[in-house]
């Protein structure tokens, strides 16, 4: 049975952490899908974290741009994928399609939820909520700011459950 699971909420409000909790609970086979790039030291950090986190024996596939590629070529050694995070993809898809990011970002999530769902797997997707703090001052975060809002709205309209992070506490939305 397939099962779209959306975490979203702010930054440093728990997303991940209670991502892989929850992955852990549905089945030992899961696969990891980082969307992270170290581009510096304070990521390298983040990302060196969030690897010594996940239990050893889940599959991880680094993935900055081609997510929707990796999720239609998933084979049988996983039942879950935990995408983490939507966010950095979003914003990685920003840098390499300029201005077309937005149909490349919802094309290419309607091919990756159609294959989870003819493939009978549970994908766990992490995203940044960033509607919620003031309008940003410059025309490229404003441009990131309405694209992640209209994928988010994306994702929560195709998934089964849906959680905000508050704080490191899950709130069930639906």
């Amino acid at each position: 049975m397939s099962k779209i699971i959306f975490i979203t909420g702010g930054a440093r409000s728990g997303k991940s952490r209670f991502a892989e909790e929850l992955a852990a609970k549905i089945s030992s086979k899961v696969l990891y899908l980082a969307t992270a790039q170290a581009r510096d030291e304070e990521m390298k950090l983040r990302i060196s974290r969030h690897r010594e986190r996940r239990p050893h024996f889940w599959q991880t596939v680094e993935e900055p741009l081609e997510v929707h590629t990796v999720l239609e070529n998933l084979n049988g050694s996983s039942d879950l994928v935990l995408l983490d995070c939507l966010t950095l993809w979003l914003s990685n898809l920003l840098h390499q399609f300029q201005g077309r990011s937005q149909l490349r970002a919802q094309e290419r999530l309607e091919a990756a939820f159609k294959s989870i769902r003819e493939k009978k797997k549970t994908l766990i997707v992490v995203s940044n909520e960033v509607g919620m703090g003031l309008v940003p001052d410059n025309a490229l975060a404003r441009a990131f700011s309405d694209l992640q809002g209209r994928v988010n709205q994306f994702v929560a309209s195709k998934a089964d459950e849906m959680y905000f992070l508050v704080a490191g506490v899950p709130v069930r939305v639906k």
